[in-house]
């Protein structure tokens, strides 16, 4: 397995993913440097926040670019907004585009119960995904958003999670793979998916 990196663009929780993946023996390097992020074998995408805020640093900083070139040679996993960022865009504060590796739109979670949804669902698996490999469906990963990714095409949609609505929780479109839910805080199920993420590097 090769060395990932995780994109440090100012958003999100950078060393909690660092830590979860140095625990499962996985080399990585948390940088913003475009030379890096090309010298990697695989790339994870975080954030934390408002979606045109991220959008804005990403776009700001030249990072948009090289993601959706880096996107056509290595696996990339967006997690919780940077999943939401791999689709065309979002109506979260202001419409924003994103980086347009998956097509659809983020929007608010159309449901009767409370906003943000933060806790632990199950997963049901929609269509094949290797980061799934080993999983059983009905696992639990832990969640903390109220937007979601509204995918175009079903074949996309990997998992998916009912919170008083069926909501995306996880997609996978060629190299690029999103997860909604935090992986490095939902226990084994979630250092499962990050080994099988790392598995993906050649």
């Amino acid at each position: 397995m090769g060395r990932t990196a995780i994109v440090d663009y100012g958003v999100g929780n950078l060393h909690s993913i660092a830590n979860a993946m140095k625990y499962i023996g996985l080399e990585t390097l948390v940088t913003g440097d475009a030379q890096e992020l090309e010298g990697a074998d695989a790339i994870i995408l975080p954030g934390v926040g408002a979606f045109p805020d991220a959008a804005n640093k990403l776009r700001d900083t030249g990072l948009d670019s090289v993601l959706r070139a880096q996107s056509a040679q290595k696996p990339i996993l967006g997690i919780c907004l940077g999943m939401q960022l791999l689709f065309n865009g979002s109506d979260e504060v202001r419409p924003t585009k994103g980086l347009g590796l998956v097509p659809g739109w983020v929007d608010r979670i159309e449901t009767k119960c409370k906003l943000p949804h933060i806790g632990w669902n199950s997963l049901s698996f929609a269509n094949d995904s290797p980061l799934f490999k080993g999983l059983n469906d009905g696992v639990y990963v832990y969640f903390v958003h109220s937007f979601c990714g509204l995918a175009q095409r079903p074949e996309h949609v990997t998992a998916r999670t009912d919170y008083g609505a069926s909501v995306i929780a996880a997609v996978g479109r060629g190299n690029v793979f999103g997860c909604q839910f935090h992986p490095e805080k939902s226990g084994e199920v979630g250092l499962q998916i990050l080994r099988n993420f790392g598995a993906l590097n050649k």
